[in-house]
């Protein structure tokens, strides 16, 4: 009885974890544009105490297994010791990381929320392209295909910016779209080395987290310090006429659910085989982790886009729908085939990988 229960379960975490994912996405994405419209000279502090808080909340968990709430804490983690030869290995990871997050966080400042798809459109081809650099497998034609479409999207919502004369280009514009692309750009890259990276820490989600929130911390900080924020923090502390409650409140949300990404991050690699398969081929690892189920996508995309107009007053052209429904509708196709790809015929019945793949879950079973 207890096996029969099982797929019911797995299928329910897996829908929680996808309408997770959606709602982070979406509250990181449109929080994070309030606090920036409010503050706009301020993206550096910004994103120091998003971090900042995710590591006390981090530091918090490990105080808590330390006492008597280890019996309802669902995360048996500790805080892990600090080898300098790990944090040196560790180190292109998070630069990387931290760039493209950097990036992110100023294409979004310079761009509205629904225009920040297009911005973001370039995600899903590099993340092809340096898959296949670092496997050194070429990709499917169907792939190839996808990426095209998707490829095409983008320069359908952009080409208005570089079509227009050089007396009346929007510099703010191209720079947006810059920064966009290399954001898309080093967070492939960063999907690609996450893998080794948790070979540093023992494959612990929330030590990678733990580390990763520590140093993306500390550059924070100094580029507060380079970006001449202090300063702004200075004058406009001293301003009567500031308001601090979209930046404070703003902070802490976005703080909140980077710390519940983690959280979510280590829950389900702790869960059931069937579980682990499901999620993966569902959930992507991604900037904003967005699902690649195609109806997710698809409800994603619509919803930002409508908040947008909806919130921020966006204004929704002819060719910006044609490039969204274009970059959905490309990613949707690459979902589809990834889903559905031929199978490989294993030489062992899936007992026997089940017993290779996890020997101490058959253990306990057993």
């Amino acid at each position: 009885m207890q096996r029969e229960q099982e797929p019911e379960n797995s299928w329910a975490l897996v829908g929680g974890v996808v309408v997770f994912y959606m709602v982070a996405a979406l509250v990181m994405v449109f929080v994070n544009k309030a606090v920036l419209n409010n503050t706009p000279d301020l993206p550096f502090t910004f994103l120091f105490i998003q971090c900042f808080i995710a590591l006390l909340l981090l530091r918090l968990v490990a105080f808590a297994n330390r006492t008597s709430l280890r019996r309802i804490n669902p995360i048996d983690w500790e805080l892990p010791m600090v080898h300098r030869s790990a944090l040196i290995n560790l180190f292109p990871y998070f630069t990387v990381g931290i760039s493209g997050l950097i990036f992110n966080t100023l294409c979004l400042t310079n761009v509205d929320a629904s225009f920040f798809q297009i911005a973001r459109g370039l995600a899903l081809p590099f993340t092809i392209v340096v898959s296949a650099v670092h496997t050194r497998v070429r990709p499917r034609p169907q792939v190839v295909v996808a990426a095209f479409i998707v490829t095409c999207g983008f320069f359908i919502g952009t080409a208005p910016t570089f079509m227009r004369r050089a007396s009346s280009l929007s510099h703010e514009s191209a720079i947006a779209l810059f920064y966009g692309s290399m954001s898309s750009l080093l967070l492939a890259v960063h999907a690609v080395l996450k893998k080794p990276a948790l070979g540093h820490v023992g494959n612990s989600v929330m030590s990678l987290a733990y580390f990763g929130n520590m140093f993306s911390a500390t550059m924070l900080f100094m580029c507060t310090i380079f970006h001449g924020e202090v300063g702004v923090l200075y004058t406009r502390y001293h301003d009567p006429r500031m308001i601090w409650t979209p930046f404070l409140v703003g902070s802490a949300v976005t703080g909140f659910f980077g710390f519940l990404l983690g959280i979510a991050n280590s829950l389900s690699v702790k869960a059931s085989i069937l579980k682990i398969f499901t999620v993966k081929n569902l959930m992507c690892v991604f900037p904003g982790n967005e699902p690649r189920n195609a109806h997710v996508l698809l409800a994603k995309g619509v919803i930002q886009t409508l908040l947008g107009v909806w919130i921020f007053s966006d204004v929704i052209t002819l060719l910006r729908f044609y490039s969204i429904s274009t970059i959905i509708g490309g990613t949707i196709y690459y979902t589809y085939i990834q889903n559905f790809k031929p199978k490989i015929k294993h030489p062992f019945p899936k007992s026997d990988l089940e017993k290779q793949a996890f020997p101490e879950k058959v253990h306990e079973r057993l």
